[in-house]
């Protein structure tokens, strides 16, 4: 039998040969954001900055805490953004935004970078935590993605948590809704992406990468709109040979530009670094469309890249060197100096 040229070398060189995959062995790194959109030191009080600041690191060590005990990079990521899903800062769960008829409509995915299992609901209702839901999709049926009353009767058939409509009401979004809806009728706006899309992205100890995002779409939505973070390749992707990403920001030049699976694909096939990909899809493919967003991401030896061409994206990462951030603003650098 014909033995390759890399298991040739590794049998002359053991163990000091530094392949990708023995570098991933045992890393472990995770990260994860809150949405993108205008932010600025100016418009927010020190109070609300500290809550999104608590909020963040609490979601960040909740997945980092199971990665360390040898948890999937699955089970960090849905405990991560359940924590976003559950507090009322976030476009997500308990702080979705209003659709135009003043309910709430929420959308999320999650996929398996080892098995390229994926799953995703679009517009469910009563949902409490519809990245539960979406891995559900991925676990338990033969699908991919399911959408409004389908997905919700699959959801709570399989014992995730129904609330009522006014659980997810709060007063800041419905003020923002009833602006939009003002600025509509003068012609000035239809719908709004205001920054809050939540999502996570991690490598586990036995390095597989996992990526998932929760939103409650954009503000005065109608028709069923679905944006970006139920899309598996744009909103959101996982793949070892290359990394896990997930995005926030305008959800349908997400769409047409592939996002997810385009960051990806350049590491793969262009041999581009997690952070050169990610800038080259954001800050230059993004841009040249019109779009606004964010992308998180993680590669198999546990570089996080965070990028992101709007003022702002709420964020958080433990690298697999263990350097932690927790930021909003656009001068909050990473990776920290050192």
């Amino acid at each position: 039998m014909r033995r390759s040229y890399l298991s040739i070398l590794v049998a002359i060189f053991g163990c000091s040969m530094n392949t990708p995959l023995e570098a991933a062995d045992g890393n472990i790194a995770i990260a994860i954001h809150g949405g993108a959109g205008t932010m600025s030191r100016d418009e927010m009080t020190a109070e609300l900055e500290q809550d999104y600041r608590r909020t963040l690191s609490t979601a960040l060590d909740t997945g980092y805490a199971l990665l360390e005990q040898g948890a999937p990079g699955l089970d960090a990521i849905v405990a991560a953004i359940r924590v976003m899903e559950d507090s009322p800062l976030f476009n997500a769960g308990k702080g979705a935004v209003f659709t135009s008829n003043g309910i709430h409509e929420l959308d999320a995915s999650i996929m398996d970078g080892n098995t390229l299992n994926a799953g995703a609901v679009g517009a469910v209702r009563y949902v409490k935590n519809p990245i539960e839901a979406a891995r559900l999709v991925m676990d338990k049926s033969p699908h991919v993605m399911l959408i409004g009353e389908g997905a919700q009767e699959f959801a709570f058939a399989h014992g995730v948590e129904r609330v009522p409509m006014d659980y997810f009401y709060t007063e800041y979004r419905h003020r923002q809704l009833k602006k939009v809806q003002e600025l509509e009728k003068s012609g000035d706006a239809g719908l709004t992406y205001k920054f809050g899309t939540v999502g996570a992205v991690a490598l586990d100890k036995n390095g597989n990468l996992a990526a998932g995002t929760s939103t409650g779409g954009t503000t005065n939505k109608r028709f069923g709109r679905v944006g970006d973070s139920p899309i598996i390749g744009a909103g959101n992707y996982a793949n070892n040979r290359s990394c896990a990403v997930s995005g926030t920001g305008q959800g349908e030049f997400f769409i047409r530009s592939v996002v997810g699976h385009d960051i990806a694909a350049l590491m793969e096939y262009s041999g581009l670094t997690v952070e050169q990909a990610a800038r080259e899809v954001v800050m230059k493919k993004l841009v040249d469309l019109g779009g606004e967003g964010g992308v998180i991401a993680v590669d198999g030896n546990g570089a996080v890249a965070l990028q992101f061409n709007s003022a702002g994206m709420y964020r958080g990462a433990i690298d697999a060197r263990g350097r932690r951030h927790v930021a909003i603003f656009g001068d909050e650098t990473w990776p920290p100096q050192e």
